[in-house]
């Protein structure tokens, strides 16, 4: 739907028997509806493809490397997989539903009106991004040494900071609904950062310095990327402004460059880099030991 003016409503004038000028009565606009165009059409089912090309290459990259050291693999292919099927969601017209707000027209000498704006909101898309940037989070924090207790914390704060955003998209416009979820979901922003960024940086010193460069590296590229996706969902949230298309193409970009983009950095490095190994053994790798199964005739 290509945006622009909303057009003035219109007048008609009845004459009266009397000769005296006739109020005239106001039409209101019609509902607008902001929905995807061809363009954030064909951009979705781009991305899918993509998405779908770059599962495979992370499984491929995994073939030949032991299972307990394949921990960065997996959930970098996990990671894709699930952004393929989001994208194949909202490129099939699912995940999808309208958030419509009241907005009042102001006109001259006539009693002003009112008229609806609907804009469709994509939930699966919070949906992949409440599953999948916890999968990076782990990265990150596997890569810098990080505890568990520090990488779980960022991991719930990272959930919070997700579906704060989902119920701020369904909020009512310019009301607590929209604007306090939304603060909510950037303070638990902020503790994410503060887990993984600046805890991580402390944490990573005990791996050598190629480790320290590469967090340092990634962490910066996440942090840039991570803090863009509130700003564009404040401007394009708060002001309705820009199409759904222009929406869908701007946060393409990014979701390319925090998943494909990323994963095949990290990985990348990851094999030439052996500092970076992880060997997780016992269960990961051997499934569950011999020891401690019943066996029919041992003695107690």
């Amino acid at each position: 739907m290509i945006q622009g003016k909303l057009p003035k409503p219109a007048m008609t004038a009845t004459a009266t028997p009397t000769g005296k000028i006739p109020v005239p009565t106001v039409i209101p606009n019609p509902t607008e509806w902001q929905v995807l165009g061809d363009s954030g059409h064909r951009t979705l089912w781009v991305v899918f493809a993509l998405m779908v090309v770059s599962s495979g290459l992370f499984a491929l990259l995994s073939w030949n490397v032991p299972v307990s050291k394949r921990i960065y693999h997996v959930l970098t292919t996990l990671t894709a997989i699930i952004a393929s099927l989001s994208y194949f969601a909202l490129a099939s017209g699912d995940g999808e539903a309208y958030n419509c707000v009241t907005v009042r027209d102001v006109h001259k000498n006539v009693p002003d009106t009112f008229h609806e704006v609907c804009r469709q909101v994509y939930w699966a898309r919070y949906v992949d991004w409440a599953l999948t940037t916890p999968l990076l989070l782990v990265q990150l924090s596997l890569l810098a040494g990080i505890d568990g207790a520090h990488t779980l914390m960022a991991v719930i704060a990272n959930v919070i900071m997700i579906l704060t955003a989902l119920f701020s998209a369904f909020g009512t416009h310019g009301t607590a609904q929209t604007w306090g979820w939304y603060a909510i979901s950037c303070i638990s922003y902020l503790f994410v950062i503060w887990h993984v960024a600046l805890h991580g940086t402390r944490m990573v010193r005990n791996k050598g310095t190629g480790v320290s460069k590469l967090f340092g590296s990634l962490g910066l590229f996440t942090l840039v990327l991570w803090t863009a996706y509130p700003i564009v969902w404040g401007v394009i949230n708060g002001s309705h402004k820009p199409s759904v298309d222009t929406e869908i193409m701007i946060y393409a970009v990014l979701d390319i460059l925090a998943k494909p983009v990323f994963g095949f950095w990290l990985l990348l490095s990851h094999r030439a880099m052996q500092e970076t190994n992880i060997d997780l053994s016992g269960w990961w790798s051997n499934g569950l030991a011999s020891d401690g199964r019943i066996r029919i005739g041992d003695e107690d």
